[in-house]
């Protein structure tokens, strides 16, 4: 049965969604994220990686990287800041915040979404729907380095329009209205957004593009990645995916490293130290059983190849990241 790469990845890496925010601005306004170094621990203690996102409910504004051009967004769009970088949103070009941004350790406990408004006392011009993600970086997360920095999605439709129309209109209830278990509505939301994001970005890419994700369209590349993620622990050669492929050794090796970056094989050995470690993480698994679904036979042997990629014996990176470390 063919595997869905795409959802395997992003299961296995733990794409959650966290902390929402219900955004009013009034001319003129300016609000800036900090470096994700500062916004992890406050909102999301223990992630790796952040992956900020702002949804366009009604009105117009402006988004940027911290010394980058600014991108104009209206109803309907999202844009994704899939580093995190320190950003502004604004209602006009190359504005910034002054002073220190509001500390995050102080918003109240109650119910999310949090309500932030900014600008003047004047009418409302825009109303945002914000949030953050968080997924594991390491040790191998080969979506993060396919994506470009910033991705604007969604052209400017009525929310009841398409996918992202879709997605804006519940959010914005849910933001509105506050209901019992509102939190894990948006979280599934945010999640479902950029699977869908990255998923119109896909299709925009060129024919010549490189990476990951382009691999996953190629229809040879895309189905040996579907089968090492089908079956990891299977003994796979470069000889049987080409068998399977219906290609030949030597072009399967080739195209595959020419385009998602690494050989197969190598792809297959990184994949299954991400399986190992999520079930490390986990904390609900023997390391005989964590050894053989990363295909090894012998704890030693799953040992040394999991020290080699990881820096640290398998043991050592349960403990650490059991207790946040």
């Amino acid at each position: 049965m063919a595997v869905d790469v795409l959802s395997d990845l992003l299961r296995t890496v733990r794409l959650t969604g966290a902390v929402f925010f219900d955004v009013a601005g009034k001319e003129p306004w300016v609000a800036e994220q900090p470096s994700r170094d500062v916004i992890l621990p406050k909102i999301l203690p223990g992630a790796e990686h952040l992956i900020a996102y702002h949804l366009v409910v009604e009105g117009r504004c402006y988004a940027r990287i911290v010394g980058e051009g600014p991108i104009a967004l209206e109803t309907g769009e999202i844009i994704v800041f899939t580093h995190g970088d320190p950003h502004v949103m604004s209602s006009a070009p190359d504005m910034r915040a002054t002073g220190e941004p509001a500390p995050l350790g102080s918003l109240p406990p109650d119910q999310m979404p949090y309500f932030a408004s900014y600008g003047g006392e004047g009418a409302q011009s825009v109303r945002l729907v914000c949030g953050y993600l968080a997924c594991d970086a390491r040790p191998f997360n080969p979506l993060l380095d396919s994506l470009p920095k910033v991705i604007k999605v969604g052209a400017p439709v009525s929310r009841d329009a398409g996918w992202v129309g879709q997605i804006i209109h519940v959010a914005a209830m849910e933001s509105a209205h506050k209901r019992p278990g509102g939190e894990t509505v948006l979280a599934k939301l945010s999640e479902l957004m950029f699977v869908e994001v990255v998923r119109q970005y896909l299709a925009t890419l060129p024919a010549e593009q490189g990476g990951w994700l382009a691999g996953l369209r190629d229809p040879f590349i895309g189905k040996a990645l579907s089968l090492m993620h089908g079956s990891p622990a299977h003994g796979w050669t470069i000889e049987e995916l080409a068998r399977e492929v219906g290609q030949s050794r030597s072009v399967l090796a080739e195209r595959f490293t020419a385009i998602v970056g690494t050989p197969p094989l190598h792809y297959l050995a990184q994949w299954r130290m991400q399986l190992a470690s999520e079930m490390l993480s986990r904390g609900d698994a023997n390391m005989a059983a964590v050894a053989a679904a990363a295909g090894y036979v012998a704890e030693a042997a799953f040992s040394r190849a999991f020290k080699k990629i990881m820096g640290v014996p398998p043991s050592v990176w349960r403990q650490r990241n059991q207790s946040g470390v």
